[in-house]
């Protein structure tokens, strides 16, 4: 069975990770909704992690496909897509995304185009950050 989590090794440190990313996703014609900083909500909570950003993503086209439907609406909770960007206690940056291609084969259809479409383009935007 394929995997549902993805993740890669990042080729630079954590902020240049985030930074890049959302330069690739701009000039991907996609757009970044916004950034939540993981490690400060959980300070504010008494928690001390290690760096981690989610980064909120959105191609206006896709949405547009599912969220004009009615039919299609019920899977507005994948929306906006993510891209998980961490550091471990190795030191290394990492980059994480849930493998929405393998989800939506079990919806077929419509979904299954614009999430597959989806996920190809967001593995274009790491591919160019990761080592591997």
């Amino acid at each position: 069975m394929e995997q549902m989590f993805y993740e890669n090794s990042s080729k630079y440190g954590f902020d240049e990770t985030v930074s890049k990313l959302s330069e690739l996703i701009a000039e991907g014609g996609w757009r970044v909704i916004q950034i939540l900083d993981l490690q400060e909500i959980m300070k504010k909570n008494g928690k001390d992690i290690l760096p981690v950003k989610v980064i909120e993503l959105c191609n206006p086209g896709y949405a547009y496909r599912l969220l004009s439907d009615n039919s299609l609406r019920l899977y507005s909770n994948m929306l906006p897509c993510r891209i998980s960007v961490y550091e471990k206690a190795d030191g290394s940056t990492y980059v994480s995304r849930m493998n929405a291609e393998m989800l939506s084969s079990q919806i077929g259809g419509v979904a299954q185009k614009v999430m597959t479409d989806a996920f190809k383009d967001a593995e274009l935007f790491i591919k160019k950050v990761s080592v591997n």
